[in-house]
């Protein structure tokens, strides 16, 4: 009969013998980062991690450590880049708005309240979100 330690040992073994399940890039070639890929990333990282841990697999240890970190750099990318094109939205929209207005323009006026709109949404959508986080960690 094998005992729990000599079991651990074999699995331990056997799991060095196999790659872990992950890549060390994790993020899109096209450098287009998106916050669900970058979350699943750092997800799978974490799991791939643990197992690591589990069964002493310093190759998923590692392998899960370095997919987490490129998952979480994903996401941050994500959303710098959205916080960007939210600002980007509120500053055009402002002076789009303000151009009309001066010129009499009522349609620029108007396209102009609408991208700041879009803009205000979208820096409350990563406000909201950032609150989220740190209430979470």
């Amino acid at each position: 009969m094998e005992h729990s330690s000599d079991r651990t040992r074999a699995m331990s073994s056997e799991l060095e013998s196999t790659p872990p399940l992950t890549s060390a890039s994790n993020t899109p070639a096209s450098g287009d980062a998106s916050k669900s890929s970058g979350q699943y990333h750092s997800a799978k990282g974490n799991v791939v991690e643990s197992v690591g841990n589990l069964t002493g697999a310093p190759s998923w240890q590692q392998s899960g450590q370095q997919e987490r970190a490129a998952g979480e750099a994903e996401y941050n990318a994500a959303r710098s880049r959205s916080y960007a094109e939210g600002m980007r939205d509120r500053i055009g929209g402002t002076k789009d708005s303000v151009v009309g207005a001066i010129t009499g323009n009522r349609a620029k006026e108007v396209q102009g309240k609408m991208r700041r709109g879009k803009g205000d949404a979208q820096r409350e959508i990563n406000e909201d979100i950032n609150k989220t986080l740190a209430r979470k960690y």
